[in-house]
């Protein structure tokens, strides 16, 4: 059996990470990348990255076609587009990646340190609103919060 950090190493060896001083160099370069955020609704509405999408990891393979209730049109016509996948620490985005490229996405990359990193980096995030995040509320946002009964149990 292949552990969550496991599967997402397998993935590793065809998805190319960036970090987020990679990702401010290409959004200046190429007004026409795509960031894709691959976190649920409710995350992308406390906080994202300007002008980025927001497309949940679970319905991400038929967002991308055609004849679907998820289809994203702007996401199915990028499939030559340079998109760069985010998600909270740089997971799920890589899975989410490696997705797309499966599916014949050809210039993808997932954001090494997710939006955690993007922060720590202080880059620009945004609320619902389209209102500035400042810093340290995403700090606070970013810091893990394991509830007692998600720790591994002591001797396990």
């Amino acid at each position: 059996m292949m552990r969550f950090i496991e599967l997402i190493r397998s993935c590793l060896t065809d998805v190319k990470e960036i970090m987020p001083w990679d990702l401010e160099e290409r959004q200046l370069a190429n007004p026409d990348l795509l960031i894709v955020d691959v976190r649920e609704p409710e995350e992308f509405a406390a906080m994202h990255i300007p002008g980025s999408m927001n497309v949940p990891r679970g319905i991400l393979e038929s967002a991308c076609e055609w004849d679907y209730e998820e289809t994203e049109p702007e996401l199915v016509r990028a499939r030559e587009c340079e998109i760069v996948v985010v998600c909270r620490s740089g997971y799920r985005s890589v899975l989410a990646a490696n997705s797309l490229q499966v599916l014949g996405f050809e210039n993808v990359a997932s954001l090494k340190t997710g939006l955690r990193g993007w922060n720590d980096y202080e880059q620009p995030l945004v609320d619902a609103n389209e209102q500035p995040v400042d810093v340290d509320d995403g700090d606070d946002y970013f810091t893990t919060k394991l509830r007692p009964e998600q720790r591994r149990p002591v001797g396990g």
